[in-house]
This record gives structure tokens, sequence and C-alpha cells, in this order.
């Protein structure tokens, strides 16, 4: 008996080697797809640059001697002017430069009325206790979602105004500080329409997360957007209550995370809610794990937090567990720049971002949820 010809034999190993390189394949091919979602194009690299480059020109316009000194507040005006400039750059979302530029006016003006707004409506309330002042955290809460009715200037609007009242509140800003803000405003609108003017069509805003102005009402209930700020609002609310009772660490993550949560419809909140608690659970380890190096070498740290609001800016909107994470992992890591080493008011991050957004699926769970064929943000 002949053996057979050599071409009549099976081909194991080319037949393996073939279903070998398919199984490597579908790893990368999701790896390729899960890139695409994070980065889906230059244009929102160049939108994360723009964020970046509008905090730094304000933060060192803040920090000039000859505007500082002439400023007597409580705070520092780079700081201010920085945070005006950074959000009103990220809620801003137009196609043209003329555009851009009017909404990031407005939206830099609206960030600096929301200080004023808490600083007149908290001053009757400190003295009802702990959490008094931050009862006024509810009033922007409210707005976030109910100015979306009125576009995407409207939703960065309301987040301005709430951006605000959230900045009023951690610095502890009293009418002394006025002048201050005023300044801080002009110095955002400076730093935040110049980096716009200089992308110019190269960016391409993504929207789709916005809710835009639709059909009315149904007779006999209020409308989409109401519901949206009434939802946040009393989970706001609710945790104003806690706080009282047994204290928070942080109280205001806690409402911040009730209140972004808050989407058009029940299953979208439920969605953005587990996105929001994976993204945290994951970047806060991250940060508190560099805590050893914001001691050591602050420099390299801020530029992981740059690193870091860039990758926001690219995930922003279709995953937000990825820019929960990298907003998460900012916070913790430019905490511990600043001097705040604390690691279990850095870890109540993670836990409070958790109450908050429970609270927040729960509102939109039980009032007045819709279920609605309009995008959920």
């Amino acid at each position: 008996m002949t053996a057979p010809p050599m071409n009549d034999r099976p081909r194991r190993w080319p037949d393996r080697a073939r279903h070998s390189l398919q199984v490597l394949r579908q790893p990368v091919a999701a790896l390729g797809r899960w890139l695409d979602q994070v980065d889906p194009g230059t244009h929102r690299r160049i939108k994360g640059l723009r964020l970046v480059t509008a905090y730094g020109i304000a933060a060192a316009l803040g920090t000039l001697q000859d505007i500082a000194r002439s400023v007597p507040s409580s705070v520092s005006l780079g700081y201010l002017a920085g945070s005006f400039a950074l959000w009103a750059s990220v809620s801003e979302a137009r196609t043209t430069r003329a555009e851009s530029a009017r909404d990031l006016i407005l939206l830099s003006v609206a960030a600096a009325f929301g200080t004023v707004v808490f600083i007149v409506l908290s001053g009757p309330l400190r003295t009802t206790g702990r959490a008094g002042p931050e009862l006024v955290l509810v009033t922007g809460a409210f707005l976030v979602g109910y100015l979306k009715r009125f576009g995407v200037l409207g939703a960065g609007i309301g987040s301005q105004i709430y951006i605000g009242e959230l900045l009023a509140y951690g610095a502890r800003l009293t009418t002394d500080d006025l002048t201050a803000i005023g300044i801080a405003a002009l110095i955002a609108v400076l730093a935040s329409v110049v980096p716009r003017m200089l992308s110019g069509p190269a960016e391409r805003p993504a929207i789709t997360a916005i809710l835009a102005a639709g059909p009315g009402p149904l007779p006999g209930r209020c409308s989409l957007e109401f519901s949206m700020g009434l939802q946040a609002a009393i989970g706001a609310l609710l945790i104003c209550c806690l706080n009282g009772l047994i204290g928070l660490e942080e109280s205001a993550w806690a409402i911040t995370a009730c209140t972004y949560v808050v989407a058009g419809s029940a299953s979208g909140t439920i969605q953005r809610v587990r996105r929001r608690i994976l993204g945290t659970l994951i970047g806060v380890p991250l940060g508190l794990a560099c805590l050893p190096v914001a001691e050591h070498a602050p420099l390299l740290i801020w530029a992981a937090a740059a690193l870091a609001m860039i990758v926001y800016a690219m995930a922003l909107p279709e995953r937000y567990d990825i820019a929960s994470g990298a907003f998460a992992f900012t916070l913790i890591v430019t905490l511990a720049a600043s001097g705040v080493h604390s690691i279990p008011l850095l870890a109540a991050r993670a836990w409070e971002t958790l109450l908050g957004g429970s609270l927040g699926m729960a509102a939109a769970m039980l009032l007045s949820p819709h279920r609605s064929s309009r995008p959920t943000e």
C-alpha cells in the first residue's frame, strides 16, 4: 500500500492558522469599533484641545498681577475665570464662528449670573443649618432640564447657571466677590472665543444628546423638559435633606450626579445612571492611585488632567461612561494637586455619585415618566 500523494493530504496546519487568525481578528475588530466610539474623528480631538486651551488662557490671565491685585476677592480669579471658560466651551455646539462666539459670550455670562443668583438667594439661608445654602442648587438643577426646551443654547445656559451656582457654593462666594465675578466673566469670554476662532470649520459639534424643541405636551400633561427639570430638582432636594439629617462629605457631588443623569425617558435615565456610575468607579480609583505623584510632580498631574479632559470631549456623547470616568479622574487629581489629600473625601466622589444617580433614577421612574421617541438627552 502506497502513501497518498502530497497534494491529497489534509491541510491541517493552514486551516488551524486560518482559524486562529479569525479568532484574533474578532477582538481586534471589537477594539477598533470601541476606539471609533471614543475617538470618532479629528474634530472631536480639536474640541478637547480647545477646552484645555480656554481653561489655560483664562487661568493665566486671572493670575496676572496687574489684574489679580486690583480685584478684592476670597477666591482665585484664575480658577473662577477658567471654570467659566471651560464649561462654556463644553456647552457650546455650533458650526460657524459667529454663532459659536455669540453662544460662548452668553454661556460665560450665564455662569456669572448663576454665581450671583447663589450669592443673593443663599444669604437668608445661611442661618438655617448645614444644608441651607445648597438649597439654591435645586433651582439650577431644575433649569438644567427645563431650559432644554429652547434648544442647544437653552440647554447650555441652564447647565451654566447650575455650574455658576455650584462654583459659588464650593468657593463660598459673597457680595464682596461680585467684582471678581464680573471680571472673571470678561476673561472667560476672551479665553473661550479666541480658541474657537482659531479652530474654525474643523469642528463638527455633536448635538445628538441635546433635546431639540419639539411638539407641545399632550393635553393634561406637562412638557417633557418641565418633567426633566422637576425630576432633577426633587432628587436634589432629597439630597439636601439627607445632608441636613446625616451629613455628607460633598453633597454637591451627589446633586450634580442627580442633575445630569436625568434624561428624556426612564430608560434613558437608567442607561445614563449605569454609565455614569461605571465610569466614576473606574476614574476615581485611577485618580487615587495618582496621589503620590500629585505631591511630588504636580506639573505631571496637571498634564494628565488636561489629557483626561481631551478624552472627555472626545467621548461625549456616544460614550458617557468613558466621559464620566475621565471627568472623575480629572476632579480627583486636580483636587490632589491643589492640596486636598484626604482619602475619605476624595473617595466620597464614587459613593455620592452612586447616591445621586440612584435618586435621579428613582425620580425619573416615579415622577411623570416619559416614553418618547425623541432623544433621551
